[in-house]
């Protein structure tokens, strides 16, 4: 399993530690587990994960709106830049894990023929 640890919530933590540990052994039930492709996409999953939580905590501690001072001590009220991002970062996490599952797919598929540059990705090297 990727080093990153995936934060947050001690009840959420768990769980998430819990769905990653079952897409590795998924992984692993198809021989994806050296697959290049598949390990740094994962990884990156995680790192998603991992701002996720972050931005989340950072609304919960200041709100949805936030206020911006200028001159003369006049405030002006704003929303939390943090929705913006958390909402984009949610966008690419999910597109992550349709390229998780397309690579289990591919892995799980019958490949006869053997083609050194999957070889390669998938991690079968002989050397």
């Amino acid at each position: 399993m990727p080093s990153n640890e995936i934060k947050g919530d001690e009840g959420m933590a768990k769980d998430l530690r819990k769905q990653a540990a079952a897409i590795l052994k998924a992984a692993e039930s198809l021989n994806a587990q050296d697959n290049f492709l598949f390990v740094t996409t994962f990884e990156r999953y995680l790192e998603l994960l991992a701002v996720l939580d972050d931005l989340k905590k950072g609304i919960e501690e200041h709100g949805v709106q936030v206020t911006k001072e200028y001159v003369k001590g006049r405030g002006n009220v704003y929303s939390n830049p943090a929705i913006n991002a958390y909402v984009h970062v949610t966008d690419s996490a999910n597109k992550t894990v349709s390229t998780l599952k397309r690579i289990l797919r591919d892995c799980e598929a019958d490949d006869s023929d053997s083609d050194p540059l999957v070889d390669a990705i998938n991690g079968n090297t002989e050397e």
